[in-house]
């Protein structure tokens, strides 16, 4: 469940649920996993531009703003967003039409976006993170940062798994074992965001 509130509100809002679900969710992952996704995240947050032809560029900024319309009223809101949604997944080797449906799912593409169990912006990334790889000031409703946080994190577990997008996008979510949430995600893939086939393989 998704809440929107005030910009004093979400600050509130989001501290005492960080310091709320932080030590219990903490405890939900793995040691090792724990451990291994730490150290991916340590080696690969880092800035990157992904754009290296202006006409594709401009083709898919194009067909994805009009896509996009539907969340982010804006024009130039819509392109700022999509050219870090397109730079923050290609650093991360995923497909960018992938990563707007798990934003479509995560928030509707609200930055401010607080899930139920703390989790925060666009891609819904756990504030523990920002400790475990030590980067504390690391703000998760700035769209760059918490881009490249989601990310990764899903690029690891696709790695994990092999390439298998249900059981990573699960595990992404926190419901590895369920495919309520990669559902979902397919839908929102298939429905609005698809430009090239994606394996849905189990």
């Amino acid at each position: 469940m998704i809440r929107r509130a005030s910009p004093m509100l979400r600050a509130v809002l989001a501290a005492g649920l960080l310091l709320a679900c932080t030590s219990a969710l903490s405890q939900e992952f793995d040691p090792a996993e724990r451990a291994e996704l730490r150290a991916f995240l340590e080696s690969t947050i880092k800035g990157a531009d992904s754009f290296v032809d202006r006409y594709d560029a401009e083709v898919w900024l194009v067909d994805m703003s009009a896509r996009l319309s539907r969340f982010v009223e804006d024009p130039a809101e819509r392109l700022q967003l999509l050219r870090q949604i397109h730079a923050a997944a290609k650093a991360a080797e995923l497909p960018p039409e992938l990563v707007l449906a798990v934003i479509e799912v995560e928030s509707h593409f609200d930055r401010f976006a607080i899930s139920r169990v703390g989790a925060q912006g666009m891609m819904q990334v756990m504030p523990f993170w920002k400790d475990e790889i030590g980067r504390p000031d690391d703000n998760l409703t700035d769209n760059l940062t918490n881009l490249e946080y989601g990310c990764r994190i899903l690029q690891f577990y696709l790695q994990r798994e092999d390439g298998r997008l249900h059981p990573a996008l699960a595990r992404y979510n926190g419901s590895y074992g369920s495919r309520v949430y990669s559902d979902k995600v397919y839908r929102a893939w298939r429905d609005r965001w698809r430009t090239e086939p994606l394996s849905w393989r189990e």
